[in-house]
């Protein structure tokens, strides 16, 4: 639910914020651009956990020299189908792109690309990346290891793995895309701190204390841990995808993992992989998005339950929430924009309004 005392910014406005800001502390140009243009459209998909709802925490990182801002991103190592980008610390947002093109431009020739990523940060949502490929006419799948370890082991209490992400996007005709976009966790921790930044209470499922017990006060947080999708079987996908995009790698997993929120000056080899299909290596373009779309149609209008005023496919409602921010606005909750105001009269540049 937004915040009723919300504001609205239209999304040019927040790009040129960002970019102003993020130049302000010595990011180049161009570098600020791409960064503002992703955060910002993280926030136009309704990802506020993960737009511009991180600028301060990022500008903390840079200042304190826990981000390279002029890396090297570079290949370490590649073959026909696959490639291990070195992120060189930089900024997360610029290492997933530049390995996104990479991977889409691999796919073109293979069919399938598989690029990874090591030495990276926090990129924003996951959705961002799986769904660059779909303007190519392919499916994108993103996997990551968390930024903090907020999930213990199945049946445990030390915190040993993250909220590590799954992403994946695909095309169709005239429907939207179909986008999943989940953490393995029951709440992405994004969404504990917008929380905790309202003074608003958990949802009863989202996370318990030590002893067991459910914790709904977000100012508490740090007292207790995440829960995992469907049990034990959430536990297995966060394992398997810190495996993937972590340990494959050679990026931070487990209790090598470096907590971004609490630690602003070591580098925090953020492990990332993103996978491009292309749709013609496998047959008929659109015949595969018409089938999409008739998947579509036959889920949304089968019968429902007596309280159910729709059937949403996954992705539905963040390209809903996109549509309607474009004209809009984006909404930014009074203290965000305390935040961000104050992060502007601290670095001498120009606030919001």
């Amino acid at each position: 639910m937004m915040d009723v005392s919300a504001r609205r910014f239209d999304a040019a406005s927040l790009r040129t914020f960002v970019a102003r800001i993020l130049e302000t502390v010595g990011m180049p140009v161009a570098d600020a651009s791409i960064v503002a243009e992703l955060m910002v459209s993280a926030d136009l998909g309704g990802a506020e956990g993960h737009g511009i709802f991180r600028l301060p925490q990022y500008v903390r990182r840079i200042c304190a020299g826990g981000i390279n801002l002029h890396p090297n991103i570079r290949i370490a190592r590649e073959r026909d189908g696959m490639a291990l980008i070195d992120g060189d610390n930089g900024m997360g947002h610029l290492v997933m792109r530049t390995a996104a093109h990479i991977a889409i431009a691999k796919a073109k020739g293979s069919g399938v690309a598989w690029v990874g990523v090591h030495h990276g940060n926090h990129a924003g949502p996951a959705s961002l990346y799986a769904r660059m490929p779909l303007a190519h006419d392919m499916i994108g799948l993103y996997v990551a290891v968390g930024n903090a370890n907020h999930l213990p082991p199945w049946g445990g209490i030390d915190m040993l793995l993250s909220t590590n992400p799954i992403a994946v996007a695909v095309p169709a005709l005239e429907e939207p895309p179909v986008v999943l976009d989940m953490a393995s966790t029951v709440a992405a921790y994004g969404k504990v701190k917008t929380k905790a930044q309202r003074g608003e209470p958990l949802p009863e499922g989202w996370m318990i204390d030590r002893q067991g017990k459910p914790l709904t006060d977000s100012s508490r947080a740090d007292e207790g841990f995440l829960l995992p999708i469907g049990g034990y079987k959430g536990y297995g996908l966060a394992l398997v995808f810190g495996l993937l995009a972590g340990t494959l790698n050679g990026a931070a997993n487990g209790p090598d993992t470096i907590d971004f929120n609490k630690d602003d000056r070591t580098p925090t080899n953020t492990g990332q992989a993103i996978v491009a299909i292309s749709l013609e290596a496998f047959g008929d373009v659109e015949a595969f998005k018409r089938n999409v779309d008739a998947l579509i149609g036959v889920l949304r209008n089968s019968r429902r339950l007596p309280d159910v005023d729709r059937i949403w496919l996954p992705g539905e409602q963040s390209h809903a929430k996109r549509i309607a921010y474009e004209r809009e606005g984006i909404p930014l909750g009074p203290e965000l924009l305390r935040k961000l105001n104050e992060l502007a009269d601290q670095l001498g540049t120009t606030r919001l309004f």
